[in-house]
């Protein structure tokens, strides 16, 4: 039987930005991916992801400061330009379930740069947008977008130059630990690995569901619509920042980016389905009612061009989880609940850190994989 010092399960973002970071260090690691490599069936592909540090929370904005470093490190690296820096704003109803007292409070905690507007300070700087009086605004210049697919066939480019044996339509149908590392079993043959790295999304309960390790998953089909403006130039990616409408409904968009089209989307769109059972095929009425919110905050974004869907799997509370199972602590397990792009680097980072080392100077205890089942 082969063996490796860490088999990589799933190649996405997450596990491509694993892969990459193992093979770097010198590991002996094999990585499997159960489709085509860049394949449109998870939530890995398009274009265009924000990338921030504007949480409300420390623990993810201190995340995030640690990937922009390892962001920089990777174009650096690759020679490739990744990141694409626009500023960002995130607007709050001041009667919506947010605060943005949260977001300034994180954020200065973390010293990260940022700017609280009024709505007034928003048109004065942005006319593109129309916002409510109602609404507060935080502003950070660091935000931007990732270019999605163009990063993740990087990631895999450079872990398959490093050394890393990348195996697609590849299907992962069981782990087997056995106390001296894990026996991995596959549509094409059994490997034997120290390690395993489980970044398989809305595929990991098929893998730790006979281990007993389920993790409560919620699994739906979203869309992103992107609009086509009469005159792209004044929501060029120099003139308009990302951003994040945070309310009981969220949206978020983009400026113009490698097309001229504005690119948006509800966030948690409740569309629910399983890998299975998903269509591929648009809701007319989650469209709808973005088209209604988008030209209502810009209204010179344009009529809908298309409409093209991705998969979340989120987790409860939408908490990463990052590390090993408790009884099979070699088994390592990385979710990113729907959000987690913008770690992408920091994450492959980590994992490898936690599977060659045992550990990572990250502060990552709050997302600790949750107790067996049973």
């Amino acid at each position: 039987m082969e063996t490796f010092e860490v088999a990589v399960v799933g190649m996405g973002a997450l596990g491509s930005a694993a892969a990459y970071h193992l093979a770097r260090r010198g590991a002996r690691v094999v990585a499997f991916e159960q489709y085509e490599l860049g394949h449109v069936r998870g939530a890995s592909h398009d274009t265009s992801r924000i990338v921030r540090t504007s949480y409300g929370a420390p623990e993810y904005v201190r995340l995030a400061q640690s990937a922009y470093r390892d962001w920089a490190d990777l174009e650096q690296e690759s020679g490739e330009r990744l990141l694409t820096i626009t500023g960002g704003v995130i607007f709050l109803p001041t009667d919506g379930p947010y605060s943005a007292s949260d977001f300034t409070s994180a954020l200065t905690e973390c010293d990260v740069p940022h700017e609280l507007l009024t709505p007034a300070e928003v048109h004065a700087r942005w006319p593109q947008f129309h916002i409510p009086e109602n609404v507060e605004t935080v502003y950070t210049p660091d935000s931007g977008i990732a270019h999605a697919s163009r990063t993740v066939a990087t990631l895999q480019l450079r872990a398959r130059a490093l050394g890393a044996d990348i195996r697609d339509r590849t299907t992962v149908e069981a782990l087997e630990p056995d106390g001296d590392g894990v026996i991995v079993r596959t549509a094409n043959g059994a490997v034997r690995a120290n390690k395993v790295i489980v970044a398989a999304d809305a595929w990991t309960n098929t893998l730790l569901e006979p281990l007993g390790a389920a993790i409560p998953l919620d699994i739906m089909q979203e869309q992103v619509t992107y609009f086509r403006p009469e005159d792209p130039e004044p929501l060029a990616s120099d003139r308009l920042p990302v951003w994040i409408w945070e309310d009981d409904e969220c949206f978020y968009g983009f400026p113009t980016f490698g097309e001229p089209t504005v690119k948006a989307a509800r966030d948690v769109s409740e569309n629910r389905m399983t890998p299975a059972e998903r269509t591929f095929v648009p809701s007319r009425e989650l469209a709808d009612e973005l088209g209604a919110f988008v030209h209502g905050l810009l209204p010179a974004a344009g009529p809908e061009l298309r409409t093209v869907t991705c998969q979340y799997a989120l987790t409860p509370d939408r908490r990463f989880v990052l590390g090993p199972l408790s009884e099979h602590p070699d088994i390592i397990v990385a979710l990113s609940a729907g959000h987690g792009f913008k770690f992408t680097p920091a994450f492959g980072r980590i994992l490898s850190e936690l599977a060659l080392d045992g550990e990572t100077p990250d502060d990552i205890s709050a997302f600790a994989a949750p107790a067996l089942t049973r």
